[in-house]
């Protein structure tokens, strides 16, 4: 009876039956429906008892209880286990029709939040590592002193426009291109390459007057150690040096290779990056 009220009012898929307790554990932890029509009374185990081992061995389906008895005591004892709703002996069509509904609109809306849940996970862990890139970024210029320089954000933006938009490149790709990607992506087309290459060069160029202080002052420093030869072209750094060890003056012309230093950064970001 059961099975053609649900076929007919096209209320779902009946995939299994079974002719008492024991019989269908098995069946049903191997098909897993969404939803379990189970008699209170039946051989061998009853309702409750098969809910309980189901439960125990993980079954996440819904349960809807089939009784004509009426003990409060065993009605709360099934709720407790996990039955959903319960259709009365003798049974109605229009009872069946209507608890079937209200249990399936259920399963959608539980669907749908688990959809939107995945959804706003996926888009919070992407902020994440966006943020993390940031920082390993911000980290290094920090080192350099140059945080605060105006093109320490288009630097940033260039190596978050590599490392999530490039798929891995190696070598950097031309700069104007580069240029042109960032004029993209912030949507202002009005920023001009020659613009962009301006503030980094300024910006570099305050990181090689930092750094050559340092070295200036304590040749061993780790700092000094790690990024002059690594992002610049030394002799520049040495020179900056002696210019200020010797009292001259530093705001003489210094030759910058922006490219230099922008593919040291990027190999050091995606290193630290890949190794979180």
């Amino acid at each position: 009876m059961l099975k053609n009220i649900i076929t007919e009012g096209d209320l779902g898929i009946v995939i299994g039956e079974a002719e008492s307790g024991s019989d269908c554990l098995s069946s049903i932890l191997a098909v897993h429906p969404d939803i379990v029509l189970i008699d209170l009374l039946m051989p061998e185990l009853d309702g409750i008892e098969v809910i309980e081992q189901l439960r125990i061995k993980g079954f996440q389906g819904q349960f809807i209880m089939i009784s004509q008895i009426v003990n409060k005591e065993m009605v709360g004892e099934a709720y407790e286990k996990g039955v959903e709703f319960f259709i009365h002996k003798p049974i109605n069509r229009i009872e069946v029709r209507s608890i079937l509904k209200r249990i399936t609109d259920q399963i959608q809306l539980k669907n749908s939040l688990r959809v939107i849940k995945e959804s706003l996970d996926h888009s919070e862990s992407a902020k994440t590592r966006q943020q993390s890139v940031k920082e390993i970024v911000l980290s290094i210029l920090n080192d350099m002193g140059i945080i605060g320089e105006s093109g320490s954000d288009d630097i940033i933006l260039m190596i978050e426009i590599l490392i999530y938009e490039s798929d891995g490149v190696i070598q950097l790709p031309p700069l104007k291109s580069l240029y042109e990607s960032m004029a993209a992506k912030t949507g202002n087309h009005n920023m001009s390459g020659k613009a962009i290459e301006q503030r980094i060069r300024r910006t570099i160029l305050t990181a090689v007057n930092n750094l050559a202080a340092m070295g200036a002052i304590d040749y061993t420093n780790p700092v000094f150690e790690y990024y002059a030869p690594r992002y610049f072209d030394f002799q520049v750094v040495r020179d900056q040096m002696i210019s200020i060890q010797e009292g001259q003056n530093e705001s003489k012309k210094v030759k910058v290779n922006i490219k230099k230093f922008l593919q040291a950064l990027y190999h050091d970001t995606i290193e630290k990056y890949n190794d979180k």
